[in-house]
């Protein structure tokens, strides 16, 4: 019976087993329970872990890698970024609003546990196709969840993607970053410590909602689960403005010694973390812990994921100063255990004992699987025919794309967003990068999400490769120097071996990108099991990247705003690649599955440091990178005045205009001379210039009288 509770709690036979073993006795229903957490891919990485360890997590601006509840990095004059992505993709599937509400909420909560005021966010979106019955509503409901929380905390929402494809219909993404600034005197962590020192819970009172939460999290989805609503947890995001004003008051008061926020699994893991990562004992009394529901049992507190909580150990003097700070902001804090030197979690409730572990059991000796796997077939490339297109047909393949949903205008997503509160914000969404200022200095953070699952699907090491590339060279565009990065892995049920090749080549790739950009993983997250009914997602291993640009004035502009600029293609032209290109999606009925564009790592870092040496010597105006879609749409794309037209000269094949060969930028400027002598042996040839009217004219004949159309995405 007990076994056959364990394997309904999402342990395996074997899990099982190994618990028994490593505790020497049958555990009870609540102790079921927390190992069913702690042991979930949700929360244990289980069948990650392996991989994760090879990818580069140092650099000299590194102050704290993964392992914390996010990253935090050295932006200088004592100060330090503190970032991460999470997602919340099962929840926002099974109830949208609350699902992406919360998500926001939770990457909140593990940037400012860190000492970090947060100045930023940003998402990462995918949905299903335009036309499927779903789709509406989980576009709105997701997006009134982001814009809901995030605006009502008045922070900042600077970028992202959200992109639409068939492969998402039954398992949306919503992938959530944030990235806060904090004193690097002041950063805190989840490490508990002091034997006899009070373990205090502070914030919103506990209800039943979220339960199973993570468990939920590491599973598939068959028809119908949208039905399971109370795994969802409910979100406040006024509650979670007073509480990050309290935590940062008391994180003024040199009171507290470890703080954990209560995300997944709540109270089990925040307590298990901190305790192991102390390697310490702790116990806990639930009859002190306030609930707002009546008669809640211990199973139902250790695993509920109410939101907007937290977990401290404080100074045993500092207690009544914490109370009285939390008492003003109108929140619970409560003392309800003790660090001891057992190194075992104890917790009682209404005078029982009802778990008594080794902490041990619960974290170090979680297990590690080395899932089988097989790497993805080698695909074939696919090239531009040198085929000289008509205009008409130039002007046909460029409306089809344009049309897209992926290329179209999200403003109807971002306009949703605040994206100025606070007043710092310099880029607002839509351009290559978010950038926000370091409120009283000359500094600013750039910040994107980037990430390609089709190349990712075809190659998953050159498409990890090429999610790092894309997010370093939009950084790039603006003008900063880009330091780390944040990953957000999603795929399938790692237990079937195409999948899990998927995870390991994406990771290789990742991997190797970084230590060649010099762009270290700082912090994480892995989301396994997105499938439904046995249809996986697209591998999408999402780049959240940051950099700093030490001086803001030399902030580089994605758009040109007037006539008379020459247009420049730095980077080779490309060979025209065409293969795995959005370009095939749209404009051919060919469905092979080809090579995505190689890329030159040593040629993107080259680039990157150009591009600062022009902003720094004043020579660019606007700065594009080119991606998806290829280089028409990417001057496209980068025309912020529809006022204005350009003339002009690209060769009129199909490989040239609409490939996504890799390395490249288009850089707007007043002196083409200089420009020239600037970048001298560097690839870079004339596109034209931007003119005072809107026609687009190529190679002397006219493309689009009124200009290109790029169409609004609207629900």
């Amino acid at each position: 019976m007990t076994r056959d509770i364990a394997l309904a709690h999402g342990l395996t036979s074997e899990e099982y087993d190994k618990i028994v073993s490593l505790i020497g006795r049958t555990p009870n229903m609540t102790e079921i329970s927390i190992f069913s957490v702690m042991w979930s891919e949700h929360c244990s990485y289980k069948s990650s872990k392996l991989w994760l360890k090879t990818l580069p997590t140092q650099a000299p601006w590194v102050i704290c890698g993964p392992g914390e509840n996010a990253g935090v990095i050295d932006v200088g004059d004592n100060q330090a970024a503190i970032f991460k992505i999470e997602s919340h993709n099962h929840p926002s599937f099974i109830e949208p609003y609350q699902g992406a509400a919360t998500g926001v909420g939770g990457i909140l909560r593990d940037v400012f546990t860190m000492g970090a005021r947060p100045v930023a966010l940003l998402n990462a979106l995918r949905f299903g196709a335009m036309d499927h019955p779903k789709t509406e509503s989980l576009v709105q409901g997701v997006v009134a969840g982001i814009s809901g929380y995030g605006n009502c905390m008045g922070i900042p929402n600077i970028g992202g993607e959200c992109e639409f494809d068939p492969a998402y219909n039954g398992n949306i993404l919503v992938n959530a970053m944030t990235i806060g600034i904090a004193d690097q005197n002041k950063i805190f962590y989840a490490r508990a410590a002091g034997i006899g020192n009070a373990v205090v819970y502070v914030g919103a009172k506990t209800g039943r909602d979220g339960i199973h939460g993570a468990t939920m999290a590491s599973a598939e989805f068959s028809e119908g689960d949208e039905d399971q609503r109370p795994t969802v947890q409910v979100g406040d995001p006024f509650t979670e403005k007073k509480l990050l004003e309290a935590c940062l008051e008391l994180m003024q008061q040199d009171a507290i010694v470890a703080i954990q926020d209560m995300g997944a699994a709540g109270l089990t893991s925040s307590s298990i973390e901190m305790a192991s990562k102390g390697d310490v004992g702790l116990d806990l009394n639930l009859d002190n812990v306030p609930c707002r529901e009546a008669g809640m049992s211990a199973y139902e507190m250790m695993l509920s994921e109410s939101q907007e909580r937290m977990l401290m150990v404080l100074r045993p003097e500092k207690i009544d100063l914490a109370q009285s700070i939390f008492k003003k902001w109108e929140l619970d804090c409560t003392v309800i255990g003790t660090i001891t030197e057992t190194q075992r979690l104890v917790i009682t409730h209404r005078g029982v004992v009802e778990v008594d572990l080794p902490l041990s059991c619960l974290a170090d000796t979680a297990p590690e699987y080395n899932r089988p796997w097989v790497a993805s077939p080698v695909r074939p490339v696919f090239f531009s025919e040198n085929e000289t297109l008509s205009h008409d047909t130039v002007a046909s393949m460029t409306n089809a794309l344009l049309n897209h949903p992926n290329i179209q205008s999200k403003a109807w997503i971002w306009e949703q967003y605040d994206s100025t509160v606070m007043g710092d914000t310099l880029a607002t969404p839509g351009g290559d990068a978010g950038v926000v200022r370091i409120h009283g200095t000359h500094k600013a953070l750039a910040a994107t999400t980037d990430c390609t699952p089709r190349y990712c699907y075809a190659d998953p090491v050159l498409g990890g490769t090429l999610a790092v590339v894309q997010a370093y060279r939009n950084l790039s565009a603006v003008g900063a120097q880009p330091l780390a990065i944040t990953n957000n892995l999603n795929f399938g049920n790692p237990q079937k071996p195409d999948i899990m090749g998927q995870l390991v080549g994406c990771t290789q790739g990742m991997g190797d990108a970084c230590r060649a950009l010099d762009f270290p993983v700082i912090s994480g997250n892995v989301s396994l099991y997105n499938e439904t009914d046995g249809r996986a997602i697209l591998p999408t291993p999402v780049i959240g990247g940051v950099g700093v640009l030490t001086d803001y004035r030399l902030r580089i502009s994605s758009f040109v705003q007037e006539a008379g600029l020459a247009l420049v293609l730095l980077g080779t032209q490309g060979a025209g690649w065409l293969g795995c290109t959005l370009w095939q999606q749209v404009c051919t009925t060919d469905t092979t599955v080809y090579a995505p564009p190689p890329v030159d790592l040593a040629a993107e870092k080259h680039l990157s440091q150009v591009i600062k040496t022009l902003a720094q010597n004043n020579l660019i105006h606007a700065c594009h990178d080119v991606g998806e879609g290829g280089l028409l749409i990417a001057l496209i794309e980068m025309l912020g005045d529809p006022a204005l037209g350009m003339d002009l000269s690209i060769p009129m094949t199909a490989g040239i205009l609409f490939g996504e060969d890799m390395g490249r930028y288009i850089v707007a400027t007043q002196n083409e001379t200089a420009l020239h002598q600037h970048l001298g042996t560097t690839p870079h040839i004339v596109l034209g210039e931007v003119t005072q009217i809107p026609a687009w004219n190529l190679n002397g004949s006219t493309l689009f009288p009124d200009g290109p159309q790029r169409k609004p995405l609207t629900f």
